[in-house]
């Protein structure tokens, strides 16, 4: 794994924060785990990358959870991210292809309408902060966006990118966070909206060109001085999985289907969806699941 990080930048005047990301290495992983399809990879990988960049600006410790729930046909898209640098993506339908690719690899119509609902953890509190939103377009970066100036009223540029070779292989996955501060001379955001209409910086193109996170920042960020500001936290591909969650996972199934394992005699391998580690689950540990679903039913 390349020792990538989210790199952190602010105007001098302050009012403008900067969060850019060559995410590369731990989108690919996410897709050698699981096996994913040109536009579930697309999908999942700008959302690992807008999750990477919005945790950036959190407090060490924090993490956040980006899930889209959408009417397309890949139905979902899950994303999480902390403050020092992990990540994970995940969605249900991995190997999701459209008819043809006529449209390209727009997410548009595979995640559909619907809503993104963010929740922002923070250690030591019970409950995560949520907040929803209507999904305005499915193209992730726009709705990423949108729940910004919705829920913390903070206007926002999110450019994503995710660049696949000809066989569906990650070739390149970065992004780029813009957040303006309230207070913020509006000649100033003016200016980063004409650097972005007039220049098209295309975050994709510039990583296959071996440009550093700090150089896609530099277009959006053009005639307006700033800094970077540290942050050395390594990103990599992290799944908290556990053999109880995993085992707990198994609930879902229902008695029926837990009997027809029993009946099978055959020991049970449980792959974690998330990161793909392999767990054997015994028989006597899916006998006591079914036992807690039938005295949970009995209730």
């Amino acid at each position: 794994m390349g020792k990538e990080h989210v790199h952190r930048f602010v105007s001098k005047d302050l009012t403008v924060r900067i969060a850019a990301v060559d995410a590369t290495e731990v989108v690919r992983h996410m897709q050698e785990l699981q096996n994913t399809y040109p536009l579930a990879t697309v999908a999942v990988g700008r959302s690992m990358v807008g999750a990477l960049l919005l945790a950036s600006h959190l407090k060490d410790g924090q993490q956040v959870g980006l899930l889209f729930r959408g009417n397309g046909p890949l139905t979902s898209i899950y994303a999480e991210a902390s403050f020092n640098g992990q990540v994970r993506g995940y969605t249900p339908n991995p190997s999701y292809q459209p008819a043809n690719y006529d449209k390209g690899l727009s997410t548009k119509d595979a995640i559909g309408l619907g809503v993104l609902t963010v929740a922002r953890h923070q250690p030591y509190q019970k409950q995560p902060f949520h907040g929803t939103v209507e999904m305005l377009t499915g193209e992730i970066g726009d709705d990423i966006a949108h729940y910004l100036h919705q829920s913390h009223q903070i206007r926002s540029l999110v450019s994503l990118g995710v660049y696949l070779d000809q066989n569906g292989k990650v070739q390149s996955a970065g992004g780029v966070l813009i957040e303006v501060m309230p207070g913020v001379e509006e000649s100033m955001v003016e200016k980063i909206m004409n650097n972005y209409e007039t220049k098209k910086p295309n975050i994709s193109k510039m990583l296959n060109e071996g440009l550093k996170p700090g150089d896609l920042v530099a277009p959006f960020m053009d005639g307006i001085p700033f800094e970077e500001i540290a942050h050395d936290y390594p990103i990599e591909y992290f799944c908290p999985c556990t053999k109880d969650r995993v085992i707990r996972a198994l609930e879902v199934m229902g008695e029926a289907e837990l009997q027809d394992m029993l009946d099978k005699k055959e020991a049970v391998h449980v792959t974690c969806q998330v990161c793909g580690k392999p767990y054997d689950v015994s028989l006597e540990e899916v006998q006591e699941v079914k036992n807690h679903l039938h005295r949970e039913s009995m209730n």
